[in-house]
């Protein structure tokens, strides 16, 4: 018998944008439970990402955040001691997690000085619908497209 899921917890709006989906993306930014630094990382890519392009750094990031998020991926399925690649559907709260995902470790493997400064670089890339993370999403729907003929094997 299975036990019951583990429930989330409320997350408290961040103190700059009042943005509870900015909260969730610094707990992702944060290492070794330094979320102050996560912060200043967050908010100075935001900063630069509003003087690079002249608009407004935040609605740029949310821009980029939709811009990465994925609609559908492939799952991994035994079937008759084969391995299929079935595509499947990307629950919301899993879309969210994995566009913040892609945008931060792609930013990490960016060159730069400063994590804000990569940050502030994929952001804007992603935003324009160029950069890695953008890459991986397209490269993640072409993987669903091309395994269609499997989708009958859903769970």
């Amino acid at each position: 018998m299975r036990k019951a899921q583990a429930k989330k917890l409320p997350l408290a709006p961040d103190p700059r944008f009042n943005d509870k989906l900015v909260t969730r993306f610094v707990n992702n930014i944060m290492w070794q439970g330094k979320k102050s630094v996560a912060y200043d990382i967050f908010y100075d890519a935001i900063d630069k990402v509003g003087k690079q392009t002249g608009e407004e750094g935040y609605e740029i990031w949310k821009r980029a955040l939709s811009n990465v998020t994925p609609a559908v991926e492939v799952r991994s399925r035994r079937i008759g001691g084969a391995t299929f690649q079935i595509p499947s559907e990307v629950r919301a709260d899993r879309k969210i997690s994995l566009s913040m995902k892609w945008l931060i470790r792609y930013s990490r493997e960016r060159n730069g000085r400063s994590m804000a400064d990569k940050l502030a670089n994929e952001i804007v890339a992603a935003a324009k619908g160029e950069g890695a993370a953008f890459k991986k999403k397209e490269d993640t729907h072409r993987m669903a497209e091309a395994n269609k003929a499997f989708a009958h094997f859903k769970v």
